[in-house]
């Protein structure tokens, strides 16, 4: 398929928050514990679906942090073989970026994205923590992501790319905090 073809079939949509993405997470983040082991130095519910009361793609973001002895090539195998599906790589930074859910007939009723780390000090987790505690930022992003969806309901790229000085400003204001 083309990217043309993917973003048709997965169109960016927004859903109110639900509260069921936590337990989600929760039955997800446990499997990865228990496949990775002692590779697994943090795991964190990151990106919308955390954030209550915020509109979000229903897809849960998922930040795990590798040990820094963690063989990345190893991490990738053991995903893969629990049904992770690679999109984008960068194995000399320790980097992949993986989804769950994405079917021949479009979402599953349960999706997921997994970013990859090697432990570190990572923005996503800035950015969550800087809508949980502001409020008002949380609404502003909320209205700039339904903004976007009638834009760019089919180019994602285009959609994270017309976020992406929304949450460098919020992230540069979480840092001078």
């Amino acid at each position: 398929m083309t990217v043309e073809e993917l973003w048709q079939l997965f169109p960016i949509q927004l859903s109110e928050h639900d509260p069921q993405w936590s337990a989600w997470y929760e039955d997800e983040s446990s499997s990865l514990v228990r496949i990775l082991g002692g590779n697994v130095a943090r795991i964190d519910h990151i990106g919308s679906t955390y954030v209550s009361g915020l509109v979000a793609k229903p897809i849960v973001d998922i930040l795990l942090q590798v040990r820094p002895t963690a063989d990345i090539a190893d991490v990738r195998g053991v995903l893969e073989g629990d049904g992770w599906l690679l999109m984008a790589e960068c194995p000399e930074r320790g980097e992949l970026d993986l989804n769950k859910g994405y079917t021949p007939e479009g979402f599953a009723a349960k999706v997921f994205h997994l970013h990859v780390r090697r432990e570190g000090d990572w923005d996503e987790l800035r950015f969550r923590d800087y809508l949980v505690g502001h409020s008002d930022a949380a609404a502003q992003y909320g209205e700039l992501k339904r903004r976007l969806l009638v834009k760019y309901e089919h180019n994602r790229d285009a959609y994270t790319q017309a976020k992406t000085g929304f949450i460098r400003s919020c992230v540069d204001k979480a840092r001078k905090t």
